[in-house]
């Protein structure tokens, strides 16, 4: 299967697989040749096999972190956001099994389809090759590059990435973000960033640079919408 290939092991029992791309829409279309029930199951302990190797990685990499700084490092990079990109970066989408309904409105590209057939996936190579085969992807596919990269932001709150979940879990739009206001000389500018969500709200924030003020902008919003956290 080409996707084995993708994904660097070869299933001694294939039907793990085929189930973690099978999605809830298309098990009631489902032919003889299709057999496997959907991936909700293997969502859930992909999740959890996610957390541990992030964990174990975390705990590795940045020895000298608090407990809070890992814990909100492990949110960013199993967020549905995070894993999103990285089921895109292996072109998941095109292997997922997915209903004619979810077909006709884009569900290939949808993030959370995407993220719940990463979970699926990992879980997949758990149960088939254990959690080595199941570490090495996670490490290839989603945690080395951010941890060499960008550890700095990794390990503070993705203030953007939390309101965009909530909208999309409450089923609106992206927030819109736009710079109001800079002031300072270039080499200390400040700048206000503001955010507008679907329903009216309009929130603001200011910082050094535009992705520190889009982070304040995505804060306000989520107290707005009384969701915010630390």
């Amino acid at each position: 299967m080409e996707l084995e290939s993708v994904l660097g092991h070869k299933f001694r029992e294939p039907e793990r697989l085929g189930r973690a791309l099978m999605h809830s829409s298309r098990v009631p279309e489902r032919t003889a040749e299709d057999p496997s029930g959907d991936n909700e199951q293997l969502e859930f302990l992909g999740d959890a096999v996610l957390e541990l190797i992030v964990s174990e990685e975390l705990v590795r990499a940045f020895p000298e972190w608090t407990e809070g700084q890992l814990s909100k490092s492990r949110a960013r990079l199993v967020n549905a956001s995070s894993l999103s990109t990285a089921a895109r970066r292996l072109k998941l989408g095109s292997y997922l099994r997915l209903g004619r309904g979810e077909e006709k409105t884009g569900g290939r590209s949808k993030p959370t389809l995407l993220a719940d057939g990463y979970e699926a996936v990992v879980a997949a190579l758990y149960l088939d090759g254990g959690l080595e085969v199941a570490r090495a992807f996670v490490q290839r596919s989603l945690v080395s590059g951010v941890i060499a990269s960008d550890a700095e932001r990794l390990s503070h709150p993705d203030h953007k990435s939390a309101l965009q979940e909530l909208l999309q879990a409450r089923g609106l739009e992206p927030g819109r973000y736009r710079i109001v206001a800079e002031s300072g000389l270039d080499h200390e500018k400040t700048f206000r960033v503001e955010v507008w969500v679907t329903g009216g709200i309009t929130a603001a924030g200011t910082g050094r640079t535009k992705k520190e003020a889009e982070q304040g902008a995505a804060l306000d919003a989520l107290k707005q919408l009384g969701a915010a956290g630390d």
